[in-house]
């Protein structure tokens, strides 16, 4: 099961505006990617964002931008890697994965954090690639190597344990 949400780091990868128009089903992906980071500031899980070549690929995306207040700009497409990547966030927490594009930054920032010993679980929903095969390939090699494979609603239902919660109205009008 999904860790409490302060024992969660959700961490949205790359969702920039000049790769949204390649990435097959973005709306889709950035409208979870939004849910997510709605449900994370109303039931206190940490967000992350990153940009990769922000100059080249532009910055986070106007649907997000509200939740991407100091994105970490990053050449490296492996996000953990990367020279500012805080480590201490990571620390003792889940890694929430979601992003553009699976195949490249998506997947080795997972790979990265999973060789460094962190629960990951991948949000199949508010993750794309440019062809529908390439994010096929990366969800099976990075569950393959361990990562867990859920959805938005999988999250933001268990973050919430029960329909007791103080937000279990605020998160059902979300996903709906």
């Amino acid at each position: 099961m999904t860790p409490e949400p302060d024992s969660s780091l959700l961490l949205l990868i790359d969702f920039q505006t000049r790769l949204a128009p390649a990435i097959e089903s973005a709306a889709e992906a950035v409208a979870n990617a939004r849910r997510l980071a709605e449900g994370a500031r109303l039931l206190g899980a940490e967000t992350l964002f990153t940009e990769q070549n922000p100059e080249k690929l532009g910055r986070t995306v106007p649907e997000l931008a509200e939740f991407a207040t100091a994105p970490i700009a990053k050449m490296n497409f492996d996000a953990f890697a990367a020279p500012d990547f805080p480590k201490e966030k990571v620390e003792g927490r889940a890694v929430i994965v979601a992003g553009f594009e699976a195949h490249v930054c998506v997947l080795q920032t997972v790979l990265g954090l999973l060789e460094d010993g962190r629960l990951v679980l991948v949000v199949t929903d508010a993750v794309g690639s440019r062809r529908p095969e390439n994010k096929q390939a990366a969800l099976r090699r990075m569950e393959r190597f361990g990562a867990e494979l859920v959805t938005t609603e999988m999250i933001l239902f268990e973050w919430l344990r029960g329909a007791d919660h103080p937000h279990f109205r605020d998160i059902s009008r979300l996903v709906k």
